[in-house]
């Protein structure tokens, strides 16, 4: 008995036409054999006797075959066979062989008709009545789940530097040229402690590093005291040799290999500390390689210290690279933590709320098919996944479940009006999609307007982000309910406690909304004034160093470097000659010399180093060491001869061998991009005043680079907005075919894109790469929110429904499913606020604040607007010419009074009549429904009594029936009243059953 309400489910999916009658009526009947028999809908076929249907000559065969199958169960394997021949209901015959058998259905027993036709028994036939539907969308989740499993293999994690830039920008153009000549400004950063550094074995061991690392195919050079020239002086000559000289250790004393290291010029403060207690190694690639080469490149590094013997001495590991590794590292780790806590937060309020675990598992086949797809189109494309596409994964997730509750809450609705099966999916996908669509839609606009900011990963985020959004819509409301058709069998009832709660929540937000529109309407906009202030505190920044916490290892070992040798931060001045050998020239390598002169005077600058700092060292050396001869020569044959008397190679990254390009090397203490632009506007000022046109100057490297990207950030964050703004407002705009509800619905998803920059200013978060996404995604998720309440608000006035009654329905509609998602997406962005990387935290922070806040002002805002634009006397809708000329009055409209209209586009007759059939059931009472479906006791029980009313006449009434030439009257009335005789008749059973 238990199973007896899952059969019409089950028989909904058989490939043959059944149908199953009691005492002669049809009961039940599948669609398939509607279909055969040419019935529209099964409310047809119920008023047609099983007798009438068939033809007159089998009528005996008929009977007997009845009698056999009453005798017959289900269980046993043959059933009674007969041949038949029935009248559609078109009059034209159907020949179909029978099988029945005995079963169970609405506690009574009846029988099963199993039809075989010509058309189910040819092959072309069985073919067609497969679910087709089913199996397609079956092979769709599988095909998008495995393929892209796939191509994820071969994702390129790739945060270095220069995948933000367009290939066409000046930086990215000047850098990469300078490369061709000079090394990669993008290093390791070895820093070596401990006690005697200077001694055989620890310089040994040292060198022995430093060959094992130059062995490495990525590795282009490696700077160590080994290594680097020294310039020595004679009684007539230079000499060039290395720093300290591992051949030649027996013939040295540690203390003076020391005093030597210190005391060199040209090494001074990048290879050893001033007091000598840190020696440091540069290890520079070949190429800066995609993030997972530099993170393997750097595991290599320090398999080589560890095989050195020297990871004790090995206190701090700094520069570019290890910062990108880091970062990777930390993206790593949070898709490895917050992915699967978003997914499983949200399956676990999907089931929290419906307690339904079919429920569950479609959204996690539906979360994995949209997340995976989407990051897989990286692949597809050849884009690098960065920093900013790690966000797309937890962003998606949430997305979905999101949609996914408004599918199952349509699903819940039309389960509640008594519909099952197939019936049920297309009543909740009638209620829901075309909201859902324009929902998708306008995420998708907020979303791909990204794609106007020149920083390439946050372009690429907003187009493939958007294309997510779009395959969402696909997956959740086309692919799905093909398979909730076939396995959603049971009704969905109400949960108690968490459903009820949200509705509460709901009611009682929306009504102060309605009652007191002035009231929140003032308030909103005086807490909108009042934090407008706050906007001016909003800094556009971004620091590298910063994304890390204060005592990260990275942030450490930055701050180790950094005090005991130079900043990190590395720029390059270009300085260019007109023609070969033009940098040989004392007076232009006297305007360099002034410039690094004046660079090193600059708090923010730690060293400035090129070709200068070597003529200067050469003319000492050659004059026996004499310091009065630290200087640059006045003579240019001198200099000539300088250069080609030196045979070292060092010089060669600062200047290349026709002397016609040169760069000076600056490193930098300060990290932020706002500092870094200071400094490069700082040393423009100087170039123009001082260096003018007598040598081409431009300034490169890595630090011109992170500085040029603030003022993208800048350009395409206001870019990003307006697109997201006029995107939103064009879909609006064409969904809801007005000018005046386009911005109506605008501004309470502007108001929390306010605030969030609002919330900026007050607690000093940075706009900056995370954080610069926020308001064109926080604006395109808010929207659809607002979508739904208003697009069910606008279909019932449409209808003629009083203003505030189509509010408070369209609210008690939409409300618990605006509530719920906005829960779910809230809870699963504020997961990511325990991240230990800032901009994940922040970007989880500050999404949640707008999402909270998007809700808040589309329950109490909204109504409040709607009330002031299409409330009753409105002077703002007659302005706008939006109130009709007939209005109800305004105690009619009064939320708080109990109102005598209904929602006539909402309460449909079919809905009417499967309210009144709960009660002449007796599964309900007039007043137990008029509370469940918060309708007005009197109503109900005018349907109620109408109905029994028209029940009543039309059984008192069959020979005025039976006379009437109008056959479709005469099939109604005999379906309502065999209907009302079997409601009576189960009526009379559960009174029974309960005074026993």
């Amino acid at each position: 008995m238990t199973e007896e309400p899952l059969r019409p489910s089950r028989l909904e999916h058989v490939q043959h036409p059944v149908a199953i009658v009691h005492e002669g009526f049809f009961v039940y009947a599948n669609a398939l054999f509607l279909q055969r028999l040419g019935y529209r809908s099964f409310d047809d076929l119920q008023a047609v006797p099983l007798l009438d249907m068939v033809d007159e000559r089998y009528h005996d065969r008929l009977r007997e075959h009845l009698d056999a199958a009453k005798k017959s169960a289900g269980t046993e394997q043959r059933h009674p066979q007969t041949k038949l021949s029935l009248h559609r209901a078109d009059d034209l015959p159907l020949s179909a062989s029978c099988t029945s058998f005995r079963t169970r259905f609405g506690g009574e027993d009846c029988v099963q008709l199993n039809l075989t036709t010509a058309e189910d028994a040819s092959l072309l036939g069985r073919i067609g009545a497969l679910p087709w539907r089913h199996y397609l969308s079956l092979l769709f989740l599988l095909l998008f789940t495995v393929l892209p499993s796939s191509l994820l293999l071969k994702l390129n994690i790739n945060n270095a530097p220069d995948v933000y830039f367009p290939d066409d920008e000046p930086a990215v153009v000047l850098d990469r040229e300078l490369r061709t000549r000079f090394p990669n400004d993008q290093v390791f950063v070895l820093l070596f402690e401990g006690v005697a550094l200077f001694s055989d074995g620890f310089l040994g061991a040292y060198d022995d590093l430093r060959r094992s690392l130059e062995k490495l195919d990525a590795i282009d050079e490696v700077v160590a005291v080994t290594t680097q020239d020294h310039i020595a002086g004679t009684q007539d000559d230079f000499i060039v040799e290395p720093l300290i000289d591992v051949r030649t250790l027996e013939q040295s004393r540690p203390a003076d290999r020391q005093k030597r290291v210190l005391e060199d010029e040209l090494n001074k403060g990048v290879m050893a500390s001033a007091d000598g207690s840190a020696l440091a190694m540069v290890v520079i690639p070949k190429k800066s390689g995609n993030s997972i080469e530099r993170l393997a490149l750097e595991e290599q590094i320090l398999a080589a210290v560890k095989d050195a013997r020297l990871r004790g001495y090995l206190v701090a590991m700094a520069g570019q690279i290890p910062l990108d590794v880091a970062q990777l590292r930390s993206m790593l780790r949070d898709n490895m933590i917050f992915i699967p806590a978003t997914v499983a937060t949200g399956l676990a309020l999907i089931w929290w709320l419906f307690r339904r675990w079919l429920a569950v598992m479609l959204a996690g086949v539906a979360i994995g098919v949209v997340t995976n797809s989407t990051v897989a189109i990286y692949v597809l494309l050849d884009q690098p996944f960065t920093l900013v596409s790690s966000i797309i994964p937890p962003l998606l997730s949430a997305l979905t479940v999101a949609a996914l509750v408004h599918l199952f809450n349509g699903l819940f609705i039309a389960s509640k009006l008594g519909y099952s099966g197939a019936e049920r999916v297309a009543r909740a996908i009638q209620e829901v999609d075309r909201p859902a669509l324009f929902a998708a839609l306008t995420t998708a606009g907020g979303l791909a307007s990204l794609a106007t900011s020149p920083i390439v990963p946050i372009k690429t985020f907003g187009l493939i982000s958007a294309l997510g959004t779009l395959l969402i819509y696909l997956v959740v409301f086309r692919i799905l309910p093909n398979i909730v058709v076939r396995w959603d069998k049971r009704p969905w009832t109400n949960v108690r406690g968490s459903a009820h709660l949200v509705d509460r929540i709901v009611s009682m937000l929306y009504r102060f909304g309605i009652r007191q529109p002035a009231l929140v309407i003032g308030t909103v906009c005086v807490l909108l004034a009042l934090g407008a202030p706050q906007l001016r505190n909003v800094l556009v920044e971004t620091n590298l160093q910063e994304f890390f916490d204060f005592n990260h290892p990275v942030r450490q070992q930055t701050r180790d470097i950094e005090d005991k040798l130079v900043g990190t931060m590395a720029v390059s001045v270009i300085f260019d000659a007109d023609a070969r050998d033009g940098l040989k020239d004392p007076q232009k390598l006297r305007l360099i010399r002034d410039f690094q002169q004046w660079a090193k005077a600059q708090p923010e600058i730690d060293r400035s180093f090129g070709l200068p700092d070597f003529v200067q060292e050469m003319h000492w050396a050659f004059n026996a060491e004499n310091p009065a001869f630290r200087q640059l020569p006045d003579d240019r044959e001198l200099i000539t001869q300088y250069l080609l008397i030196y045979d070292g190679e060092d010089i060669y990254d600062f200047v290349d061998r026709d002397f016609q390009h040169s760069q000076i090397a600056l490193n930098l203490n300060v990290h932020s991009a706002n500092d870094i632009s200071r400094v490069l506007e700082n040393i423009r000022g100087y170039l123009r005043d001082n260096v003018g046109d007598a040598l081409r100057w431009e300034i490169a490297g890595n630090g011109r680079l992170f500085a040029d990207m603030e003022d993208l950030l800048v350009s395409g964050q206001v870019y990003s907005l307006w697109g997201a703004l006029v995107l939103i407002f064009v879909f609006m705009l064409f969904f809801l075919r007005s000018f005046w509800a386009a911005v109506l619905c605008m501004i309470p998803n502007l108001s929390p894109i306010f605030l969030i920059f609002v919330i900026m200013g007050l607690t000093g978060i940075w706009l900056d790469m995370a954080t610069a996404m926020i308001a064109s995604v926080a604006i395109g998720i808010a929207v659809d929110d607002t979508i739904h309440v208003f697009h069910g608000f606008k279909r019932r006035v449409a209808g003629g429904v009083s203003p505030v009654v189509a509010l408070a329905r369209a609210y008690r509609g939409a409300g618990r499913a605006v509530v719920t998602t906005t829960i779910i997406l809230s809870a699963q962005f504020l997961i990511l606020v325990w991240s230990d990387f800032v901009p994940t935290r922040n970007f989880g922070l500050l999404t949640t604040v707008g999402l909270i806040s998007a809700l808040a002002f589309d329950l109490l805002l909204l109504p409040a607007l709607l009330i002031v634009f299409y409330g009753p006397a409105s002077p703002v809708a007659a302005w706008v010419g939006r109130l009709s000329r007939s209005r109800t009055s305004a105690a009619d409209d009064s939320a708080t009074a109990p109102q005598a209209v209904v929602d006539a586009a909402y309460w449909t007759t079919e809905r009417k009549l499967t309210l009144v059939r709960e009660i002449l059931s007796g599964k309900s009472t007039v007043a137990a429904a008029a509370r469940e479906y918060e309708l007005p006791e009197a109503m109900v029980q005018h349907w109620h009594s109408a109905a029994e009313t028209a029940l009543a006449d039309a059984l008192d009434d069959d020979s005025a029936v039976a006379d009437t030439d109008q056959g479709k009257d005469k099939d109604k009335l005999r379906k309502l009243a065999r209907a009302y005789k079997r409601l009576q008749a189960e009526n009379r059973e559960l009174q029974v059953r309960r005074h026993d």
